[in-house]
């Protein structure tokens, strides 16, 4: 049986949408601000979709898709950006990481 990514947040440009996972409504909404602004950012400078994902393991990793006749997306830009997002906000990444592991998959916290 595979096990799929768990998806926290993501935003399209195509749409126009940021979408948060209802499980996470629990987060401080000061995070979920802070989630929707990079998501939206993110986007509106880049292009595509835009999404935050857990795997198995807890781990969480940023995830991109653009359709494939949308010459406005910018892929170099994209890994550029995703890099400078990663250093940026690595803490908030750990405290989410964090924060997965303990209430979804029972881990126990090691502060």
């Amino acid at each position: 049986m595979e096990q799929k990514n768990v998806v926290l947040c993501g935003a399209s440009r195509y749409e126009e949408k940021y979408y948060l996972n209802p499980d996470f409504a629990a987060l401080p909404d000061s995070v979920k601000d802070e989630l929707q602004i990079l998501c939206v950012l993110y986007t509106q400078e880049i292009g595509g979709i835009l999404m935050l994902e857990y795997d198995e393991q807890g781990n969480l990793h940023f995830r991109t898709e653009a359709k494939e006749n949308d010459f406005d997306y910018d892929e170099i830009g994209s890994v550029l950006r995703i890099k400078e997002l990663q250093s940026e906000k690595q803490e908030l990444m750990e405290a989410l990481e964090m924060y997965y592991k303990v209430f979804f998959l029972g881990e126990s916290y090691e502060g």
